[in-house]
């Protein structure tokens, strides 16, 4: 365990001198203010850069340095916090919570917009709950009820084209059972008939919610393209 602790720092702070010599890259960035100097620099570097990733990526953009700064030295010199414990996780609970809104509520009315431009194109259908579809290709046979089972290949993007998930690139379809999937599934998938092809638009009630799921973010609206390959009573 030592041995692989002492790989991990060792390879940080290699990374941490390549960056300030620039021998990675044929035009290196402008070195930053502060070098990484020995072992203790790079760790302590890069636990600056895992906290600072961790809230951007969920939503928050700028921070009081000096405040941050202040604040760890607090913990590790055991001085008395400004914050309490408790009051920390409501402060940061609640701020973190409404960027996730703010930023759901920016994807809702985006999806809302183009759904509302997207029915009036020829060939685009809308069900009474607000899903959207077009027909691709049409197949034969029996429609699946909410309690069969679908084995179906299908592509996931977002409104801005992000690709989250790809069933053809696995190489593999995927067998699940209509009454435990997303509601635009379970809905649209009864429309199809073995053989057919569907592009459906998913408004975000009828997907993952305001609180989204893994790399799905809150409030998204999902394009599917499904295939439907067979349907088991």
């Amino acid at each position: 365990m030592k041995r692989i602790l002492l790989s991990v720092l060792l390879v940080a702070f290699a990374i941490c001198s390549f960056a300030q010599t620039g021998k990675v890259k044929k035009t290196p960035p402008k070195a930053p203010a502060v070098a990484c100097k020995n072992i203790s620099d790079s760790v302590s570097y890069a636990i600056g850069m895992s906290v600072a990733s961790f809230y951007k990526s969920r939503g928050i953009s700028t921070v009081n340095t000096a405040m941050v700064t202040q604040a760890m030295n607090d913990v590790f010199a055991g001085k008395p916090y400004a914050l309490d414990e408790g009051a920390s996780q409501v402060v940061l609970s609640n701020y973190l919570s409404a960027k996730k809104s703010e930023k759901a509520n920016a994807n809702i009315v985006a999806g809302e917009k183009f759904l509302a431009q997207n029915k009036t194109k020829q060939g685009v259908k809308t069900t009474a709950s607000g899903l959207q579809y077009e027909v691709l290709t049409e197949g034969s046979g029996a429609n699946p009820t909410a309690a069969d089972q679908v084995t179906v290949n299908y592509k996931g993007t977002l409104l801005d084209g992000t690709e989250f998930d790809n069933s053809y690139k696995r190489g593999q379809p995927i067998t699940f059972g209509l009454n435990g999937v997303i509601p635009g599934w379970t809905e649209g998938l009864q429309l199809m008939t073995p053989g057919s092809k569907y592009r459906f638009w998913i408004p975000y009630n009828l997907g993952y919610g305001a609180n989204g799921y893994s790399s799905i973010p809150g409030g998204a609206l999902l394009i599917f393209e499904v295939e439907l390959i067979e349907v088991k009573k």
